[in-house]
């Protein structure tokens, strides 16, 4: 099953964004030229041929669409609105990611987080409201490593 989820995946990210771009690029092309420019008169004589217009229409398109793309990302909301969306759909938001997070980075906190604890209670410093905090990371660092959720992830 994991083969198929992943096949499936790697085909919508191959299509979606790379075959489809090429084909919907080249039949807008296609279409414009033969559908509008040919019925055109003025503009006919403008681009007699199919490979300037395509050619000026590449020049022209690429920086707008460059430009666009960066609005998309600075300027407006939607790709804040987008990663909202990815962050609540992540479950890696709410577990420990595999690897040197899970491996070695959280098993170092939790070991600093006893260590202080043990400084503290021996210097009798540690107050019952530090403690209870303590304790209660302490738990959720103990949920992480042994691969379960902490937090609540937003479903629908």
């Amino acid at each position: 099953m994991k083969l198929i989820s992943r096949s499936w995946y790697y085909f919508r990210i191959g299509y979606g964004t790379y075959l489809a771009f090429v084909l919907g690029y080249g039949s807008t092309l296609v279409t414009l030229y033969y559908l509008a420019i040919k019925n055109i008169p003025d503009l006919l004589e403008i681009f007699p041929r199919f490979a300037p217009f395509a050619l000026l229409a590449t020049i022209a398109g690429a920086p707008l669409s460059v430009a666009i793309g960066w609005m998309h990302f600075k300027r407006s909301q939607l790709w804040v609105s987008e990663q909202d969306i990815s962050v609540e759909a992540n479950p890696y938001n709410y577990k420990l990611a595999p690897g040197y997070t899970k491996e070695a980075i959280v098993p170092l906190w939790m070991e600093l987080l006893k260590s202080s604890k043990r400084m503290l209670k021996s210097q009798d410093i540690l107050t019952p409201e530090d403690e209870n905090r303590m304790n209660q990371l302490e738990e959720k660092l103990q949920l992480l490593i042994s691969g379960r959720m902490v937090g609540t992830p937003r479903r629908r």
